[in-house]
């Protein structure tokens, strides 16, 4: 890692610096429970198996108390910079460079755990899930076959012979002059009876659906009857 020219300290040619990360990795016992595990589910296999990383990939950890980001004690850095803090400012960029490696490739985490990405994917094709999977991948696509149309070719049907245009639009049979009405109810306030008598808003001694069967009454007949 390049360092600073500083006058000041009195660095005057530029300082290379031997910075170094090691990540703990995953034993291969502990691989084979998260494989199994991830291999019992098909959204996480399919994807695994089509070069995505799923978004909760860390739930095929937790059941093992681990974890494939790694944390803090994970990490074992050194630095042949003077700073005497640990992350240096040297360390801290290398952070950065592996963090910009795995936006581009997320399953250089699995390698840098201990599981490279063709032993992973090895390993979950061998699990019922992977293999149905792995088969359908790996087959080869049907070729199109060829046709004489792109679309649909029309088909001819014969029409009966109309004599005019008026029996076109008219039909052979006239439409009803007149339209059937449906009768009335002949029993007054039927939606409010079904709520029954004395609600709770009514607060008067006499029957709540009494005075609704009059009211009905006087819209039905408009007036007409009762004076």
């Amino acid at each position: 890692m390049r360092g600073s020219v500083n006058p000041y300290f009195g660095v005057y040619k530029e300082p290379l610096y031997n910075t170094q990360i090691e990540i703990q990795t995953i034993s291969k016992s502990d691989w084979s429970k998260v494989i199994a595990t991830i291999g019992s589910k098909a959204s996480w296999v399919s994807k695994l198996l089509m070069n995505e990383v799923p978004d909760n990939i860390e739930e095929a950890f937790r059941p093992f108390k681990l974890h494939l980001l790694p944390h803090r004690k994970d990490f074992s850095t050194t630095c042949s910079c003077p700073d005497y803090s640990n992350p240096c400012k040297h360390i801290a960029g290398v952070y950065y460079l592996i963090a910009a490696e795995l936006d581009q490739d997320p399953f250089l985490l699995f390698e840098l755990r201990g599981m490279t990405r063709q032993a992973l994917q090895m390993e979950l094709e061998k699990s019922p899930l992977g293999s149905a999977l792995g088969e359908s991948l790996k087959s080869q696509p049907l070729a199109p076959q060829p046709v004489d149309y792109y679309y649909t070719k029309p088909q001819k049907i014969s029409l009966p012979q109309l004599n005019s245009v008026q029996d076109y639009w008219l039909g052979s049979k006239p439409l009803p002059k007149t339209v059937e009405t449906s009768s009335e109810s002949s029993i007054a306030a039927i939606s409010v009876k079904k709520g029954g008598d004395y609600p709770p808003f009514w607060g008067r001694d006499n029957s709540f659906l009494e005075v609704m069967e009059e009211f009905y009454e006087r819209v039905r007949t408009k007036n007409k009857d009762l004076g």
